[in-house]
């Protein structure tokens, strides 16, 4: 809990900065924050904090996905620079917003019961819908504000309405006392009634298909560092309050749910990937990416073993870097040439080689080529799951075939152009390229020693 504090503190610290030099401070205030949050997460908790294990428990894998949000937010932070320089007016709400979020993020990395996931789920999501439409005067993003506001109530109503099932049938939001129930009343309808609810609930949250309606517009239409967030941090948070309730709270219950996320889990995997493929725009491109890895992540929950947790920590780890290294690559192509369709990227390699290779290696790693941090993650969930759903891991494979082809065409637009379109005098900054060489570097790396994963987090 000590981390969400500091977190909380640098937000409300950055937002308001935002009264001296149009918050252009709220940024520094930000790293620094985080920086100081991610040391004090390798530190032992403080014994005060025992008073609150029944709602927040600071456990080992609390640390280690506080640990990776954090980071995976901090790399954020440094392209907000160049990414928020049209917001200059708005900075440091923008930036707090983003750690307010994170804050929702860390809460549900811990949470102990119902009602405090209730509260984890809502905090990480409405400064979402506040962002979202952070271009005020493009309609686009005007359009994903109020879908994604819209379609978050709508999902916050199954949640309430099956949290409000488990409470009616178990007299307890406790994860464990769920857990309990669970295991005595197997039978019991409005408790599995509840938990289809909630888990519908939870994979609109992921963008799980059918789930996913939302997710291309709005990530099309939110500032690209705001979509980067959505499909990082938010991603993360998302996914391990689903697997915590599930691998915990309705452990008792698998047999009741286990098929019903398996045919969420085909739809996703197909369906995005076939989308994909239709996309001329890179950034809705990435946005059905997004969908579709929801899909592999979800295979963590088929064939369990000791190293489940380990494993969904590294998957979601190197496609954050992954997402940091492409939507960098986007967030500078799109300041430039207004748009984000694949003929703004033509001939970039010829101008920023460096920029180009961080997003190629990036997108090569969410494709699951070998020698990437990716391919390490698919690897260990593949291998996993084959002992639970062999079928799902064959639909899985066809869908990571079928998304090499639609990275391939953004990779030809950087590299096989014979002239550019970019101007040499449009120079990327010293802050991205130092980003492009950590990405580059540590998605090489973790996928040739991915042991590293674990040493570098404390594990």
């Amino acid at each position: 809990m000590s981390v969400l504090i500091i977190v909380f503190l640098t937000a409300v610290i950055a937002l308001f900065s935002g009264v001296f030099e149009q918050g252009k401070f709220a940024r520094y205030i930000g790293i620094l924050g985080l920086i100081i949050a991610l040391y004090v997460s390798f530190m032992p908790e403080c014994s005060f904090f025992d008073h609150y294990k029944h709602m927040y428990e600071y456990s080992a894998n609390t640390a280690l996905f506080t640990k990776i949000s954090i980071v995976t937010t901090l790399l954020l932070f440094f392209l907000g620079g160049f990414a928020f320089s049209n917001h200059r007016s708005h900075q440091s709400e923008l930036y707090a917003l983003m750690l307010f979020a994170l804050c929702g993020g860390i809460v549900l990395f811990g949470y102990q019961n119902l009602v405090t996931m209730f509260l984890g789920v809502e905090i990480l999501s409405i400064p979402l819908y506040v962002m979202a439409g952070a271009n005020k005067t493009d309609l686009r993003s005007n359009e994903a504000s109020i879908k994604y506001f819209l379609m978050g109530a709508f999902a916050t109503g199954f949640l309430l309405f099956g949290i409000a099932f488990i409470y009616g049938s178990a007299g307890s939001f406790d994860l464990y006392k769920i857990h309990d129930f669970g295991v005595a009343n197997a039978g019991n309808v409005m408790f599995i009634l509840g938990v289809l609810l909630i888990l519908c609930a939870l994979a609109f949250k992921v963008a799980l298909a059918p789930f996913h309606m939302w997710s291309p517009d709005v990530y099309a239409g939110s500032p690209s560092l705001i979509t980067a967030f959505m499909a990082s941090v938010v991603k993360i948070s998302g996914f391990f309050a689903l697997f915590r309730l599930m691998t915990i709270g309705f452990a008792g219950v698998t047999h009741e749910w286990i098929n019903v996320l398996g045919v969420f889990l085909i739809i996703t995997l197909l369906l995005a990937n076939v989308m994909g493929l239709a996309q001329t725009n890179a950034k809705r491109m990435l946005a059905y990416s997004s969908v579709s890895h929801a899909g592999y992540i979800g295979l963590v929950f088929f064939g369990m073993t000791s190293l489940s947790t380990y494993n969904l920590a590294f998957y979601l780890f190197a496609y954050a870097l992954s997402t940091v290294g492409v939507f960098m690559c986007l967030i500078w192509v799109e300041k430039l040439k207004r748009e984000t369709s694949f003929g703004a990227f033509k001939g970039l390699a010829k101008t920023e080689p460096l920029l180009a290779t961080a997003a190629t290696i990036s997108m090569l790693s969410m494709a699951g080529v070998p020698l990437t941090a990716g391919f390490m993650g698919k690897f260990a969930l593949f291998s996993q799951a084959m002992n639970g759903a062999a079928f799902l891991v064959l639909v899985a494979v066809l869908g990571s075939a079928l998304s090499i082809a639609y990275y391939l065409r953004l990779i030809i637009a950087m590299f096989f152009f014979k002239e550019s379109t970019f101007k040499s005098s449009e120079k990327v900054t010293l802050t991205y390229n130092i980003i492009a060489v950590v990405v580059i570097a540590a998605i090489i790396i973790l996928g040739i020693f991915p042991d590293l994963f674990a040493r570098v987090f404390g594990l």
